[in-house]
């Protein structure tokens, strides 16, 4: 009985820890850096910057994109624009060329995302080099936000916020994300203000160009990669919440699903692809950030859940009492919340109280089977256009 009164108390603190107790302690520790060494100073600064847009079958959303860019509150002849576009096979490089601003990079055959981004920077000639999903609309000021940070020569990115907008049809899962990204955004806003920011989201982040190293082909999270390694350089990534990337929703709870399995195969990728990290005597000021925020949530945390329901289960069995039958009601109670929200949220039905708990327990099923797809290679590097709702996200 101790093994399993043991097993059961260890798991449920990872998974406390992991995704409510590190955010508890990182916001305590960066209030007492605050407190012995006030806040960091305002960024200012104007460089020349290159926006960098990968693009694949953008065709019925391309023409927002772009009005979106042309719009951008940054000087003219300080900002160039490419868009990359290699594999698309729909219109999307045609409306592309009918801009004389935009700088059209396009190759017939597509060998994926981060593919296509090597082979852009070759094009790249300003000292900062933002990147941008297509699908997504930038808030005018966002370009100056972004690039005002590089005055600091220790900043080598900035990642930047991404907004997801739940439209009146975009159902549970539309809602989920939404609540997941805010959480996240703040946690990231803390990250940048202990030390660094823990994995830029690729929707919108900048990089000082001539930190930019090429992309492993078989890389799925690109940006994961990206900000990392200027980490590993010594530099930080910091976190600017002023410049934003609106989306809407995925188009449904199957896309979504999908979405989350690519991200779990890839931050297991990831994991191997930057093991260095995970050495706190080489990277102190990085590992226990590294650790706290991602690591934990691809790996031990969902197995704790699984764990912290067995050893409770087993525990009533065997007359363990009161305490641990209350717990596994309160499991079971939350287990229950999820799965009446999935059944909602098939139905395309929305209900505050019971999305949470689904969306949470749909995000850590989708890490399983993410890591499944990751041992047995089947997930491919190659970027597919994810569905979202067509409507257009406001900003």
């Amino acid at each position: 009985m101790y093994f399993w009164s043991l097993l059961l108390f260890i798991s449920l603190f990872i998974v406390c820890y992991t995704y409510a107790g590190y955010g508890v302690l990182l916001y305590i520790l960066v209030k007492l850096k605050e407190l012995l060494f006030g806040k960091r100073p305002a960024p200012a600064g104007e460089p020349p910057v290159t926006l960098l847009i990968a693009a694949y079958n953008e065709a019925d959303f391309i023409a927002a994109k772009v009005a979106n860019t042309l719009a951008l509150d940054y000087p003219e002849e300080k900002l160039e624009i490419i868009f990359v576009t290699d594999g698309s096979t729909d219109a999307t490089p045609a409306i592309l060329a009918q801009h004389s601003r935009i700088r059209l990079l396009h190759d017939a055959q597509r060998s994926g995302k981060s593919a296509a981004i090597n082979r852009a920077m070759a094009y790249v000639s300003h000292p900062v080099t933002v990147f941008c999903d297509a699908n997504t609309l930038l808030n005018p000021g966002a370009i100056r936000k972004l690039a005002a940070h590089f005055s600091d020569a220790q900043v080598g990115a900035v990642a930047g916020e991404k907004k997801v907008m739940a439209t009146a049809d975009s159902g549970a899962e539309g809602a989920g994300e939404g609540l997941y990204w805010k959480y996240e955004s703040k946690l990231k806003q803390w990250d940048a203000s202990l030390y660094s920011v823990m994995g830029a989201a690729g929707e919108l982040f900048a990089v000082r160009t001539e930190l930019y190293e090429p992309i492993p082909s078989h890389c799925i999270l690109d940006d994961f990669i990206i900000s990392f390694r200027i980490n590993m350089r010594g530099y930080t990534v910091m976190y600017e919440p002023g410049a934003f990337a609106t989306e809407t929703a995925s188009a449904s709870l199957a896309d979504e699903y999908k979405r989350k399995v690519r991200i779990s195969a890839g931050g297991f990728q990831s994991i191997g692809m930057l093991l260095p990290l995970l050495n706190p005597f080489r990277f102190p000021k990085i590992t226990f950030q590294y650790i706290s925020h991602r690591v934990l949530r691809w790996t031990l945390a969902p197995l704790c859940l699984l764990l912290a329901l067995l050893a409770n289960i087993v525990l009533v069995v065997q007359g363990a009492g009161t305490f641990f039958t209350g717990l596994l009601a309160a499991q079971l109670l939350f287990y229950g919340a999820a799965f009446s929200g999935y059944l909602l949220a098939r139905k395309n039905v929305k209900v505050k109280y019971l999305y949470v708990p689904f969306y949470f327990v749909f995000m850590n099923w989708a890490v399983f089977h993410g890591f499944f797809r990751f041992l047995g290679k089947k997930q491919s590097a190659v970027w597919e256009r994810s569905q979202r709702r067509l409507s257009t996200p406001g900003v």
